[in-house]
């Protein structure tokens, strides 16, 4: 049965149809009935070709049920319509973050869902490639995986994210769901602003996260799932990040999660052995370089580095100078850790770099350091096996065993953290209302297209009457003189469309006077909206 309808497309239709079906099952039962019901044979082309052996009487009765039929699919069909663009449009797109971090998820779950930097910009694309995803980010970290999505439904959103995470990390989605945490609009903007001010981090206050959102945006920028939302929460985070820490101090004699593993390291090994014990540090990024330097702080003067390259450790040994940085490349590193009582393990790779039978098989450590060799793993996923605790003389502490440390020197920090809730509170709301004012920013574009295509038409009339032979100054100035019009005109409507902070206009204001200028001049309405996002979701999954 062909029906007619405002929408291009049969995917289109079927979107629409599924979508609205799903979220308004009142108006299904009776969209069924209507056609189960009739049982009246009908061929593809529609109604006008009916084929059956009775009475003429009998047909006029039959094609006065058909045309009530009609009308009530084409009426049950308008109401699922209006049910898909009622929660596509009346509600705009949310921000939802869909999280797990090391206050709700065990390492062992968070190791399977990271995902390493230079895979980001996949997970952007495949993210928006879902039904109901038009942007997205990630943020995975030793402490955190999170992922941020401007969702056009929330719940479909969230189960359509969720579902990715179970594929790509093979962990079912009833578990997921155990441990993560959901948080739209406000509470996911206020939560990026926590966390990349520190306030959400195992070590309160501490700094590498913030550089941890700016690789975010670094990553993000050209590409084409990291929109204007996403990316402008994220630059306002990291203005929140640098202006809690300027204006509260918050991260003096903080501890990041290197220092808390040396600090651990140092609580596990007898006094006298702290400045003799080996060091062995293995990986020379960002995190195994801030161990090398707590590690001196802390009185070391020895250690070896092993790593894959020796230009990284080349530059560390020549920024810190009076150490002996010994460099060993990775082929060695089963002999290095022979020879160290402390190891730590701070690199990007997804496989284990010890298994239980090679720590097992490596020599026995000297009583001095307590008789036990030490492995702080603050890599994630993990770089050491938790089964190597198993063996009688080796203890293993990763990411989650810092906690003991970091719980010292928190009550001051805590203080500090109060005043940063301020800053956060006040950065939301500025956030909020740039966020709100972009309703208004096609309703502008439209209003000035609108305009212009008024003024080129009546323009090119105007020429035309004054004929061919005008000069090229005359035509400039009329030009600029529909042009100073125009925009004259505009001028009022465009300062009423615009809500940005800067002056006492109140948002519903401004949405009121976007609605009223869409109404005055048709330059939208709510059934275009959702077909355009619809039909581009539709393209995107096509291509």
């Amino acid at each position: 049965m062909a029906v007619s309808t405002s929408f291009s497309g049969a995917k289109l239709e079927a979107l629409l149809l599924k979508s609205a079906a799903t979220s308004s099952s009142s108006h299904l039962p009776l969209f069924c009935k209507s056609i189960r019901s009739k049982r009246i044979p009908f061929q593809r082309s529609g109604f006008s070709s009916l084929r059956c052996e009775v009475a003429s009487s009998d047909v006029l009765v039959q094609n006065d049920e058909i045309d009530r039929a009609k009308s009530s699919n084409l009426s049950a069909l308008e109401q699922l319509k209006t049910s898909a663009a009622d929660r596509y449009t009346k509600e705009r797109s949310s921000i939802v973050v869909i999280g797990l971090s090391i206050h709700t998820t065990p390492v062992e779950m968070r190791e399977k869902l990271a995902i390493p930097e230079a895979e980001w910009p996949r997970a952007i694309g495949e993210l928006c490639g879902l039904n109901h995803i038009e942007e997205a980010a990630v943020l995975s970290t030793c402490n955190r995986m999170e992922i941020y999505v401007v969702a056009l439904s929330q719940h479909r959103g969230v189960k359509e994210v969720t579902e990715w995470m179970s594929k790509t990390s093979g962990i079912p989605v009833s578990e997921i769901c155990q441990h993560r945490f959901l948080l739209y609009n406000n509470d996911a903007t206020q939560h990026i602003f926590e966390v990349s001010a520190g306030l959400d981090s195992l070590v309160l206050g501490e700094g590498q996260i913030l550089a941890q959102v700016k690789q975010v945006v670094k990553v993000g920028q050209g590409v084409a799932g990291f929109g204007r939302n996403i990316s402008g929460l994220f630059k306002h985070a990291i203005t929140v990040g640098k202006r809690v820490r300027t204006e509260t101090n918050i991260a003096a004699g903080a501890v990041s999660v290197s220092s808390a593993a040396v600090e651990l390291a140092l609580m596990k090994l007898p006094e006298p052995s702290h400045a003799t014990a080996r060091m062995l540090v293995i990986g020379a990024g960002k995190m195994g370089k801030l161990v090398i330097k707590h590690l001196v702080a802390k009185g070391c003067t020895k250690m070896v580095v092993v790593n894959r390259s020796e230009e990284r450790v080349t530059a560390i040994r020549e920024e810190i100078k009076d150490v002996e940085i010994i460099y060993k490349p990775l082929t060695e590193m089963l002999s290095c850790a022979a020879e160290a009582d402390v190891i730590f393990t701070s690199t990007a790779s997804e496989s284990l770099l010890f298994t239980k039978e090679e720590v097992k098989n490596l020599p026995p450590v000297g009583h001095d350091v307590g008789g036990l060799r030490l492995f702080l793993d603050i890599s994630v996923p993990r770089n050491v096996g938790a089964c190597i605790n198993d063996l009688e003389n080796v203890r293993v502490y990763n990411v989650d065993n810092l906690k003991e440390v970091v719980a010292a020197n928190k009550e001051d920090r805590l203080r500090k953290a109060m005043e940063a809730q301020s800053i956060i509170t006040e950065e939301s709301k500025q956030f909020e209302a740039w966020r709100d004012s972009l309703e208004t920013v096609p309703t502008i574009k439209k209003l000035r297209a609108y305009a212009e295509r008024i003024r080129m038409a009546e323009l090119e009339k105007c020429l035309s009457k004054m004929g061919d032979d005008i000069p090229k100054k005359t035509r400039r100035a009329v030009d600029d003189l529909s042009r100073g019009i125009v925009n004259k005109l505009l001028h009022g409507p465009m300062q009423h469309l615009r809500c940005d902070g800067s002056d006492s206009r109140t948002l519903s204001e401004t949405l009121e006077n976007m609605h009223a200028l869409n109404r005055m001049f048709s330059l939208e309405t709510e059934i275009a909206v959702l077909e355009q996002k619809i039909r581009a979701k539709v393209e995107q999954n096509q291509k």
